[in-house]
C-alpha cells in the first residue's frame, strides 16, 4: 500500500513539474526556419525574457512579489542605436497598451461591464469612444517608475531566398523592465478612476464601479496565472 502510495505522489510530482512552462534562451546560430540570418548580436543566445518575461522572472527567481516584468521588441530599424532607443522608449506603451486590453476584456466579460457598454445604449457612448480611443495614452502617463534592467540587440540579414520580401540588413532590439507592483497598481485604479469620470448616468456609473472594483489586484494574479 505503501509503496503504491509512494507511486501515485512521485507520478504527480513529474506530472506537475512537466507541466509548468519553461522559458529558455536559445542558440541565435541554431537551425531555426526564419527569413534572416543573425551576423551579430549583444549575446550568443536569445534571452528567454523575451518572450515571456514574467515566465522567465519566475524561473530566475526574481522578486517577483515586489516587482512585474516587461518585455518589448522593436522591429528592424536602420541601426542598432535607434532601435534600442526605440525600444526603451516604447516599454510605457506596451505596457499601457496591456492594461488597456485587460481592461477593456474585464468590461466586456463582466456582468456589470457588458451591460455598461451595450452599444445599443447611447448613454454608453462616451464610455466605449474614451475606451477605444483615449484610455491606453492616458494609461501611459500614469506609468511611472518603470526602468530598463536588460537589453538584448540582433544584427539581422534578411534574405529572399529565406522568405524575406527583399534582401536587407535591420537591427532588432529588445528591453527588459521592472516596475514595482504597487505603482503598477496605482496606474491602473487611475486608469479606472477616469473611465468612471466619463459616465454621466449614475445607474451605469456603480455598474462600471463594480466592474473594475477590483481591477488592479486583477491585473497582477493574471500575469501570475491565478485568474
Amino acid at each position: 500500500m505503501k509503496k503504491n502510495v509512494c507511486l501515485i505522489l512521485t507520478v504527480l510530482f513529474l506530472f506537475s513539474c512537466s507541466s509548468k512552462k519553461k522559458v529558455n534562451d536559445q542558440d541565435i546560430s541554431s537551425n531555426i526556419v526564419r527569413d534572416y540570418e543573425v551576423r551579430d548580436a549583444s549575446s550568443n543566445s536569445r534571452p528567454g525574457w523575451i518572450e515571456d518575461a514574467q515566465t522567465w522572472s519566475e524561473q530566475e527567481k526574481m522578486d517577483t512579489s515586489k516587482y512585474e516584468y516587461f518585455a518589448f521588441e522593436t522591429e528592424p530599424k536602420v541601426n542598432r542605436e535607434i532601435a534600442c532607443n526605440l525600444a526603451k522608449a516604447n516599454v510605457r506603451a506596451d505596457i499601457a497598451a496591456r492594461i488597456t486590453t485587460f481592461i477593456q476584456k474585464s468590461l466586456a466579460s463582466s456582468e456589470e461591464g457588458a451591460a455598461s457598454i451595450d452599444a445599443n445604449n447611447p448613454r454608453t457612448q462616451p464610455l466605449r469612444e474614451f475606451v477605444s480611443n483615449t484610455l491606453a495614452e492616458k494609461v501611459q502617463s500614469m506609468v511611472h517608475g518603470a526602468a530598463v534592467i536588460k537589453t538584448h540587440w540582433e544584427k539581422r540579414q534578411y534574405l529572399q531566398k529565406l522568405g524575406a520580401k527583399k534582401d536587407y540588413v535591420g537591427y532588432t532590439c529588445a528591453a527588459l523592465v521592472q516596475m514595482e507592483q504597487e505603482r503598477l497598481k496605482t496606474a491602473i485604479q487611475k486608469a479606472s478612476e477616469e473611465i468612471v469620470k466619463t459616465v454621466d448616468d449614475h445607474g451605469t456609473k456603480e455598474n462600471v464601479k463594480k466592474a473594475l472594483e477590483k481591477i488592479d489586484e486583477d491585473f497582477v494574479k493574471a500575469r501570475q496565472g491565478e485568474v
